[in-house]
């Protein structure tokens, strides 16, 4: 086995064994309540090593699936448990598919870690067909509130990303086109020994912190001890807690004519076949 097959199945099974305790349930729930037609397209965006991506290849056919993630170890990993399914290298800011390519775009726990999570919605929004459907699931702000306030207690440089407030995710979601959007938000509650544990986890996932005012510098023996200590406070029944707040959105591309919310208001669109021969003589 290579260097780079070894960091590509060490990586799939951390990212498999941390959001596989929650993660699949989640969309599956989605997909479900979704209620996904045998004849349509789907995409899915952030898809990992894969595991969601076979949820919509037994659902659809592995011809009719397509899935993407900015990581080649993730992508490779998705390629082999899909075979058939079509995978790339692509972030969710820059997807490499036409216009109105798919009835369907699935994300699964990946809009957080997108720089830009507006453009990432543009994006999705530009491949849906319209009246495609939109389903994902993101991270709220309550999410490693622990971990954040045990850093705090250290300096006042951010070291957890700052996940973005339900409401501003239903606002973007305006803002990019979308209609109908529902929103809900629920917490999970993961336990560990201790505060080393969670964080080699998240870094074993590539859960870094995304905040532009991040230290760059690493940290230092003495300033984790402290982080670790403070993060005692939350100990109960031997273990320490680590919350995810998430939040799952249903959407909807929106149909030719209908306005599109910009800066300026609302812009309405129309495919040119709709104006052809509307110009009165």
């Amino acid at each position: 086995m290579s260097a780079g097959d070894t960091f590509r199945s060490v990586a799939a099974e951390a990212y498999d064994r941390h959001v596989g305790r929650y993660s699949p349930a989640l969309a599956r729930e989605l997909i479900a309540t979704a209620g996904v037609r045998p004849s349509e397209r789907a995409l899915d965006v952030g898809c990992g090593p894969g595991a969601l991506t076979g949820e919509l290849v037994a659902l659809l056919g592995a011809d009719a699936v397509a899935a993407v993630d900015p990581s080649e170890p993730f992508a490779a990993a998705c390629a082999a448990r899909n075979p058939g399914a079509d995978v790339r290298v692509a972030s969710g800011e820059a997807l490499p598919f036409a216009d109105g390519a798919f009835d369907l775009v699935h994300s699964n726990l990946c809009l957080q870690w997108c720089d830009d999570p507006g453009l990432a919605l543009a994006e999705f929004g530009r491949v849906l067909r319209p009246g495609g459907l939109l389903l994902f699931t993101t991270f709220g702000p309550a999410t490693l509130h622990e971990l954040r306030s045990a850093f705090s207690e250290a300096d006042a440089t951010p070291h957890v990303s700052r996940f973005i407030d339900m409401h501003d995710i239903g606002d973007a979601l305006l803002s990019s086109g979308f209609r109908d959007p529902v929103l809900e938000r629920d917490d999970f509650t993961l336990t560990y020994a201790d505060a080393r544990e969670l964080m080699h986890e998240l870094r074993a996932i590539g859960a870094t912190n995304a905040d532009a005012q991040r230290q760059r510098s690493l940290t230092g023996k003495a300033h984790l001890a402290g982080v670790i200590a403070a993060y005692e406070r939350f100990r109960y029944a031997g273990v320490l807690p680590a919350t995810y707040e998430v939040i799952y959105a249903i959407a909807r591309a929106p149909e030719p004519g209908q306005p599109v919310r910009g800066h300026g208001g609302d812009v309405a669109s129309f495919p040119i076949e709709q104006l052809r021969g509307s110009r009165r003589r």
